[in-house]
């Protein structure tokens, strides 16, 4: 496979631009942002596996097995069980709510907190157990496949168990 591309590293930057941006309160920048970023990292996944000539749901599939691929190791995965929820349940809570306002402010900062939170524990998981980068570097689809997944994870051990 191909080396990653300038395109893709400034597509990881510019997600993490939006969500920092998310994080100040600038909610249409942040969606902006973080929408070029992920189109970016779609176009470098693209430009790295010209074979693929799939659909839509083929595309979908291959990022949800990509990222169980690339989620490996038990600590990470729990890591991410707990992070992700908070990352989600942070970033809605940081669309909802208005930085520093005396009506929505504790919403914001839980929600910031929650928020990273949520990053810090699948860093640590990413860095410490799983020793590669996080799935979304190499496929940008994983910023959605991965909630989906570990939902999907978490449902099958609620019906095992």
């Amino acid at each position: 496979m191909p080396k990653r591309s300038s395109t893709a590293t400034f597509g990881v930057a510019l997600t993490v631009a939006g969500m920092g941006a998310l994080c100040a309160g600038f909610k249409k920048s942040a969606l902006t942002l973080f929408g070029s970023g992920v189109r970016l990292l779609e176009k470098d996944w693209r430009a790295r596996h010209p074979e693929f000539t799939g659909n839509a749901a083929e595309r979908w599939q291959r990022s949800l097995s990509f990222y169980r691929d690339t989620h490996q190791n038990g600590t990470n995965r729990t890591l991410h069980l707990v992070g992700i929820p908070l990352i989600v349940g942070g970033a809605v809570g940081l669309f909802a709510s208005k930085p520093f306002s005396p009506v929505t402010g504790v919403l914001w900062a839980g929600s910031l907190g929650a928020f990273a939170a949520g990053w810090a524990l699948n860093i640590l998981g990413h860095a410490a157990y799983e020793k590669r980068a996080p799935a979304f570097s190499d496929d940008g689809l994983s910023f959605i496949a991965g909630p989906v997944w570990d939902l999907q994870e978490l449902l099958k051990s609620r019906q095992a168990g």
